[in-house]
């Protein structure tokens, strides 16, 4: 075993990526297991079949990857059962599936026990969609280990899949190498956490029309999961562009021909929510003038988006809970029977939902039916590479509105105004700033002109009627710098050589350029940072050079053209 774990060892250190560690490691587990088979009753009758890592914090999936029969994939083709994961998730232990018999068995340190999980975790693995999706893969036996974080917080697992007939109700291999498992599983999950995933390039289109470098991950990842039928929960905050996703959701999957149904539970009273997923018939109420179909019923065939799920009273959880376990239902004031339900779900929140769950104002086995394929949609101000993309877009449309043939833009100065502002009503409230400054520009010159340019005054004057636009903070603006600077190292990795990380300490010289700058003097630059001994030994102007060359080193690396900044501050004397 220390020889395995050495080799394990010796791959994470050689790997640059999420991708790379995760091969290593899932290759490291199903030998481990393949060993584990071949010594056990069932060798030659039993074949291990894939293995997959999932990185998903509380809010959302980061990272996936699957080595199927030796080859690494980023995605899967099916991915394994939710209840899985509230187990791990819950004991912050492995657990194996007997998918056939319907067995679990949590294995924590020592031996092995069968869970009743009625009595112990809340509700048995009886879910016939998640063992129709395991066998269907010929998967009779899954292990699933915890990927725990130095806090001992479970944030992602390993999963191995197997095909084993001879051992449908008997024990298999995973008590003689579980514990085994488990040691590769935490030797290589601060790789697996720590190492970013290699970068990807997502194609805008017309549902996504801008995706930044900061998004093009989560847009691949969620390209993935449209492909599944399994609800996908999009977390993220208001105006960040959930619903957008969903409708992107259902146009890449196999329903894309079919309807895509949108319920916002924040336009419907608590009262009425049964009735509008459900439908009702004439006379079930009070007001219940006609027959109303519901958002399930018009849905049918299709795709369901419920946003604002954490409106949902309890009442009507409950009724969601039994259409997600059971795929069935009845509208109101309907008679025996119930309709059966051939809907895909996606959920949208931007509520804590385990906070939720914890105040008693959620249900906990609805929201485990719900966080199966969860993402996090960011942001605006965590993706300020997209801003000059969004407003150029959405300038674009409003002027095509009124002149079909039109052009517009948004100015370089009126992006750094835009870039300067915090968008806490994000996307929504950037088409909405945008939407006033061409209304402001449209004054200035009345009639609609082909081509039409938004400048920096027009986006500052639409800025002040929402009142002073507030000053980002220092680190706020840090953020934002690193994030150019992974934009940056992300595009170049596509294209040639890696960025190299030391670069980034080229932060100090545009600190003291632009202090020499404001101040009139390198001097007086030094001495605002606390640096006067090295201005009293007249150090100062080597130093400074050598900060300013490593601003121009970053120029000459990302291919800018022209001067590199602050090189009217170097002179002649700076060498003495």
């Amino acid at each position: 075993m220390q020889e395995r774990i050495a080799s394990l060892i010796a791959g994470l250190l050689r790997s640059q990526s999420f991708e790379d560690a995760a091969s290593c490691a899932l290759r490291g587990l199903l030998d481990l297991a393949d060993e584990a088979l071949a010594s056990s009753r069932h060798a030659k009758r039993g074949v291990l079949l894939r293995g997959m890592v999932h990185v998903r914090p509380l809010d959302g999936y980061r990272k996936l990857l699957v080595v199927e029969e030796g080859a690494a994939r980023p995605e899967a083709v099916s991915l394994p059962s939710a209840t899985a994961w509230r187990w791990v998730a819950q004991h912050g232990s492995a657990v194996s599936i007997d998918v056939n018999a319907g067995k679990v068995r949590l294995h924590p340190t020592g031996a092995s026990v069968v869970v009743r999980e009625k009595r112990v975790l809340g509700g048995s693995f009886d879910s016939r969609e998640s063992a129709q999706r395991l066998l269907a893969r010929a998967a009779s036996h899954l292990y699933v280990a915890p990927m725990r974080t130095p806090g001992g917080s479970v944030d992602g697992m390993i999963t191995l899949e197997a095909e084993c007939q001879s051992a449908i109700g008997q024990e298999f291999i995973w008590s003689a190498c579980g514990e085994h498992l488990q040691l590769l599983a935490d030797v290589a999950a601060p790789y697996l956490f720590a190492l970013p995933p290699r970068p990807v390039a997502a194609a805008p289109d017309a549902l996504l029309p801008v995706i930044g470098a900061s998004m093009a991950g989560l847009v691949h990842m969620v390209r993935v999961f449209a492909e599944q039928e399994e609800t996908i929960l999009i977390g993220g905050p208001t105006g960040a562009g959930k619903s957008r996703l969903a409708r992107w959701c259902h146009e890449r999957s196999r329903r894309r021909s079919q309807r895509f149904e949108s319920l916002d539970l924040m336009t419907v009273p608590e009262e009425l929510q049964m009735g509008e997923l459900f439908g009702w018939k004439k006379g079930a109420f009070s007001g219940a003038v006609a027959d109303n179909p519901g958002s399930i019923a018009r849905a049918e065939g299709g795709t369901l988006f419920i946003d604002e799920i954490d409106k949902l009273s309890l009442k009507a959880q409950a009724g969601l809970l039994h259409v997600l376990e059971e795929r069935r239902y009845r509208p109101l004031g309907e008679g025996a029977g119930e309709r059966k339900a051939d809907v895909r779900f996606l959920v949208g929140s931007n509520a804590d939902l385990q906070a939720a769950v914890r105040a008693g104002r959620f249900r906990e086995d609805l929201y485990y039916r719900i966080n199966v394929l969860p993402v996090k949609v960011p942001p605006l101000d965590d993706r300020a590479d997209e801003i000059p993309l969004w407003a150029d877009y959405m300038v674009s449309r409003r002027h095509r509105e009124g002149v079909p043939e039109g052009h517009a833009r948004v100015s370089d100065e009126a992006v750094r105004v835009l870039a300067r502002s915090r968008w806490p009503g994000n996307l929504r409230q950037l088409d909405n700033i945008v939407r006033r400054a061409y209304a402001l520009a449209l004054v200035e010159a009345p009639e609609a002109r082909r081509d039409m340019v938004l400048e920096a005054r027009h986006v500052e004057q639409a800025l002040e009627y929402e009142g002073k636009p507030e000053e980002p903070s220092l680190v706020r603006l840090l953020e934002r710098a690193a994030a150019a600077f992974v934009a940056e190292a992300e595009r170049r990795g596509r294209d040639g050589p890696p960025l190299d990380l030391d670069l980034g300490e080229v932060f100090r010289g545009f600190v003291m350029g632009a202090a020499a700058r404001k101040l009139g003097s390198k001097e007086a630059a030094f001495r605002l940072f606390g640096r006067d001994g090295l201005v009293a030994h007249r150090n100062h102007h080597k130093v400074f050079r050598r900060e300013v060359e490593r601003v121009a080193a970053l120029c000459r690396e990302i291919g800018w053209s022209g001067d590199p900044p602050f090189h009217e501050l170097l002179d002649a004397g700076d060498d003495g």
